[in-house]
């Protein structure tokens, strides 16, 4: 998944749209089919990146497209650590993402997307049904990460994640890079930094919340009561392509790095392992035209098993039920204890994932 993350900025509903009056982003040939008013003219001039408004224009062309939907990838290999042990190389991940933006008539920014993401043999590339833990001698059944649809509407201000249980603390994107203004509000300004034309931008969230999948039902899948994964990316852009109005998209090169617990697929509950790090460097990138930023054998395996996940649906209505593979996880595949109260069952209009240990439960 273009990172499964960057999908999960929410709008805080709380938040004054009024301080989005009078923007002046937009492009005149690709808003998406957005709603039109004079709150989108036509821009002009290079972006300002102290103004949030301009920054909301840079994040849409970066992460997304204001124009036709466009699809990125993500591919490295993913290591398991326990405690002082070295890192051992586990599988490999990656995916993608169908991504496009509008502008709304009220000067916000609705984003969609819809994402997957495998694991994948490391001597072959092939996408695995199965996989040999080598900490428990267990094969096991690989799940796969699909989300069919993410909406989100973005305004002028910073938001933040909001994971697990209703107690638990949200996230705030950019923690340590952004920061409130005078009046304590943190603005959507992100961190760029200028070299020439290379524009680079840092993308980080670290998260801690109550763990989906739990140890009462998922005794083998489960690590414990408590996760806290994170995301960060390093961003590549050249500035002069970044500020073409006339172009609806800017290509990105990244690299990304992810740290957790352990997939609960891995099934390491009971190991003794249930503290390991999973880390994993990857590369992600976006902006070649059509499927040419997708690795050929995982764009073979969703063509065959998923095709509709490379396009979009029509929807623009707000969605963000399957976010993160855990909360998915504890959505689609049976609890391990016959017992326990499965509360966490997915809704049966929502969707579930074509291939995986998901798709077969």
């Amino acid at each position: 998944m273009t990172s499964l993350l960057i999908n999960d900025l929410m709008l805080n509903r709380r938040q004054a749209l009024s301080a989005l009056g009078g923007i002046s982003l937009g492009l005149a040939a690709g808003n998406g089919g957005a709603a039109t008013s004079s709150a989108t003219p036509t821009p002009t001039g290079k972006l300002d990146y102290s103004n949030p408004k301009d920054n909301l224009l840079a994040f849409a062309k970066i992460w997304s497209s204001l124009g036709e939907p466009v699809i990125g990838g993500f591919h490295g290999t993913m290591y398991v650590r326990s405690g002082t042990n070295r890192m051992i190389p586990v599988f490999g991940y990656e995916g993608i993402g169908v991504m496009q933006a509008r502008w709304e008539a009220d000067g916000t920014l609705t984003r969609r997307s819809r994402e997957t993401g495998y694991f994948t043999d490391l001597r072959t590339g092939d996408v695995l049904e199965t996989w040999d833990n080598p900490f428990t001698g267990k094969t096991v059944p690989v799940y796969h990460f699909y989300n069919p649809l993410l909406v989100r509407r973005m305004d002028s201000e910073m938001s933040t994640f909001n994971f697990g249980k209703s107690t638990d603390s949200p996230t705030l994107m950019n923690e340590g890079s952004v920061f409130p203004d005078e009046t304590g509000k943190i603005p959507f300004v992100l961190p760029f930094q200028h070299y020439g034309d290379d524009l680079m931008l840092t993308w980080d969230y670290t998260h801690e919340y109550t763990n989906p999948v739990t140890p009462e039902g998922w005794p083998l899948s489960s690590t414990g009561p408590r996760i806290s994964p994170s995301e960060h990316f390093t961003f590549h852009i050249s500035k002069a392509h970044l500020e073409d109005r006339a172009v609806s998209s800017a290509r990105y090169v990244a690299g990304f790095a992810r740290i957790s617990q352990c997939w609960p697929w891995m099934q390491m509950g009971g190991s003794g392992m249930e503290d390991a790090q999973l880390f994993g460097r990857m590369f992600s990138h976006k902006g070649l035209p059509g499927t040419t930023d997708v690795r050929p054998k995982v764009l073979a395996y969703i063509e065959k098993n998923a095709p509709e996940y490379l396009t979009l649906p029509d929807s623009w209505e707000m969605e963000s039920f399957r976010v993160d593979t855990w909360s998915t996880y504890a959505a689609d595949v049976p609890p391990e204890n016959p017992a326990y109260d499965w509360v966490e069952k997915r809704p049966e209009h929502i969707l579930g994932p074509p291939t995986g240990s998901g798709a077969r439960a």
